[in-house]
């Protein structure tokens, strides 16, 4: 928490650094490897980067309607190419999101979010956005959030986890936390980050978590919360709106 952001995911370039890319379209109905570096302002790939929830990097693929996510761990070769595993990606135009923190140079301690579009050939058909919602389940799971949400602010957001009616206390630790919680705005696809501040004190959590969020646009966000149960990842999409 304690460092500095730049960027709210919609730009390729911000404070000196670029993600590069050649690739500007993916296959259609097959997985791939993005290939990619980071550039910092010497016009040199980066290869030093500080490590955030265990990873020296964080990765997502989201498509324009908000419907398509992805948030993967790319590999780094020694000479700073980044090579992140997409899964088979629907038709359409993607936005593909790096998320990082330089160990050295004058983006240190700086979280950079940084983001290129590309394209997946054929019919693309969007999907409406679902409506606002406080709650919504996913492979049996009920996630309820509490919390009033206002544009640029930060303010706490409450998730709680059911199964059946039931508490859930056994979340596995995922990236240092019980669940990792991203937000993408309506419109734009602007990105942001929403901490945990409920710290991993053993090996099963739950069922509240509390986060820090702050969104910086008004409108709705389309909520991503990743958690773990017995080795299993849950991925709960939940549509909020923010004031």
């Amino acid at each position: 928490m304690g460092a500095m952001t730049s960027g709210d995911g919609l730009s390729a370039t911000s404070g000196g650094y670029t993600l590069s890319s050649a690739t500007t379209r993916l296959p259609a109905a097959k997985a791939f490897g993005y290939r990619f570096t980071i550039v910092g302002p010497d016009g040199r790939p980066v290869t030093g980067f500080a490590v955030d929830q265990t990873k020296r990097l964080h990765f997502y693929a989201i498509r324009s309607d908000l419907t398509g996510f992805q948030h993967v761990h790319p590999t780094m070769a020694a000479d700073g190419t980044w090579t992140a595993p997409l899964a088979a990606l629907s038709a359409g135009t993607w936005r593909l999101v790096a998320t990082f923190t330089p160990d050295s140079g004058s983006g240190k301690d700086t979280d950079f979010v940084l983001s290129r579009t590309v394209t997946v050939p054929g019919r693309a058909v969007d999907t409406a956005l679902p409506a606002a919602s406080t709650r919504t389940t996913v492979d049996g799971y009920t996630v309820t959030l509490t919390g009033d949400l206002t544009a640029g602010m930060v303010h706490p957001l409450t998730v709680t986890v059911a199964r059946g009616g039931t508490p859930v206390t056994d979340l596995q630790p995922y990236l240092d936390s019980y669940a990792h919680l991203t937000a993408f705005h309506q419109g734009d696809g602007a990105f942001a980050h929403l901490h945990p501040t409920t710290a991993v004190t053993a090996g099963h959590g739950g069922p509240t978590l509390s986060f820090h969020a702050e969104l910086t646009r008004p409108g709705d966000w389309r909520l991503f919360l990743q958690f773990q149960t017995a080795g299993t990842l849950h991925t709960a999409a939940v549509t909020v709106h923010v004031s």
